[in-house]
Formats: structure tokens, C-alpha cells, sequence
């Protein structure tokens, strides 16, 4: 029996190793999705602010929203702007109905 004493050891701290690392994947899961989130929120809220003042609104609204402007396009009255927040980008598309500058 006295063979046995302790054998239990190395499984539980293999255990507490994979949940160790369950956790850290999780977080970087959760963080990523944060960021495309964001990343989101931002090119739209920029790309709204594009149509309807122009880049230097879409620059403004991308930086308050911690994105940045990667890419601003305008044809028309349609525009689209690409933004990155850490490393996650998203495209945001915005049409000017009216009047507006720009």
C-alpha cells in the first residue's frame, strides 16, 4: 500500500496545469471577441460620421471609439472606412441621405 501513497499528486496537478490553460485560452477567446466588438462599433459609428462630415470627423469618432482609421473611401454618397482596434479590423459602410458636408 505504501507504493500507492501519493499517486494521486501528479494527476491532480496535471488537472490544475490543463485548467491553467483552459483559463488563458478562454481569455485570449474572450479578449479577440472584445476587440472585433469594438472594432465593429467603431467602423460604423466612423463611417456614419464619414457620410455626413467627412474624414476628418470619421478620424475623430474612430480615435474617441480607441480604433484606428486604416482606410476611408468615399464614391458618391456612399462611404467606407476601415478601422483597427488592437488586432481586429472591421469595415463600416454609411450612405449620406441629404444635404451634409464634405
Amino acid at each position: 500500500m505504501r507504493t500507492e501513497r501519493g499517486a494521486v499528486l501528479p494527476l491532480i496537478a496535471l488537472a490544475m496545469v490543463v485548467a491553467g490553460g483552459g483559463a488563458i485560452l478562454l481569455g485570449r477567446l474572450g479578449e479577440a471577441a472584445v476587440a472585433r466588438t469594438a472594432a465593429r462599433t467603431a467602423a460604423d459609428a466612423a463611417a456614419l460620421a464619414g457620410a455626413a462630415e467627412g474624414e476628418a470627423s470619421a478620424r475623430e469618432v474612430s480615435a474617441a471609439n480607441g480604433a484606428t482609421l486604416i482606410r476611408y473611401q468615399r464614391e458618391g454618397r456612399d462611404t467606407r472606412v476601415t478601422v483597427r482596434v488592437g488586432p481586429a479590423e472591421a469595415v463600416g459602410r454609411a450612405r449620406r441621405e441629404g444635404g451634409g458636408s464634405g
